[in-house]
């Protein structure tokens, strides 16, 4: 299924596109934490989220042109059994289709992570999606966004139900993980998930805001909420393992 882009401008080729980066790594988050991975970093993003840990891919895209194939020939030559798919949001690229497809005839797992505002007939095995609270809009005055421009965009972008129920119709295999930052995130949540249908309460991971170790009492507020909701909690374990930086 495809669904109107937001900005074509940056979707680019169906054989290549600009990638941020590649690296081989431990997957840090969701289901398959701690799982060997080869990582793809599309560069490029509809929205522009206030505390994005991968500006270098949205709010100052970098990075060369790739093509797919030689894309699909690294990953092979990771020697890993599991890719991501990531970004920015590799969901604005039509290469994203063709890549996943040529790791599915690599035999790799693939896990694509997006914020649910697109979608497009992807192969995957786990389809990771984040949809944005309200929490993630840039703030006035932020001085990435002197004219407020991205602040509107983002937020008429941030949450697309249709998508996101596309997305879940289509992927029995899913994650929806929110990026929390307090208390009033949860009425938020509550109020999206009301407007979906076809998730589970394992499907939903809450994961605290922020690119250091959480404090012992926000960890022990956000597990507390995920115990009495039947809900998971999200570590960040590459934060753990190796703090925030590229290439983890």
């Amino acid at each position: 299924m495809t669904l109107p882009i937001q900005n074509p401008e940056s979707a680019g080729a169906a054989d290549r596109a600009r990638i941020a980066e590649t690296f081989v790594s431990l997957q840090g988050e969701g289901k398959l934490t701690g799982v060997p991975s080869w990582f793809v970093r599309f560069s490029g993003c509809n929205l522009r989220c206030t505390w994005c840990d991968t500006p270098y891919a949205s709010w100052s895209p970098e990075g060369a042109m790739r093509t797919v194939d030689e894309l699909a020939k690294e990953a092979q030559a990771a020697g890993v059994g599991h890719a991501v798919v990531t970004g920015g949001e590799p969901m604005l690229f039509p290469a994203a289709i063709a890549l996943c497809e040529r790791l599915r005839e690599n035999r790799m797992h693939i896990t694509i992570e997006t914020a649910g505002t697109i979608a497009r007939p992807v192969a995957c095995d786990l389809m990771s999606i984040s949809p944005k609270l309200s929490n993630s809009t840039p703030a006035p005055g932020d001085a990435r966004d002197a004219s407020g421009t991205w602040r509107s965009r983002h937020e008429e972008r941030r949450v697309n139900i249709e998508v996101l129920q596309a997305l879940i119709d289509a992927h029995p295999q899913r994650q929806l993980k929110f990026v929390v930052a307090g208390e009033p995130d949860l009425a938020e949540i509550d109020t999206l998930l009301a407007g979906l249908r076809g998730w589970t309460n394992g499907d939903v991971l809450l994961m605290p805001e922020g690119v250091t170790t959480p404090s012992r009492e926000r960890t022990d507020w956000l597990v507390g909420v995920c115990m009495s909701r039947g809900w998971r909690y999200c570590q960040r374990l590459h934060i753990e393992l190796f703090g925030n930086k590229r290439g983890t």
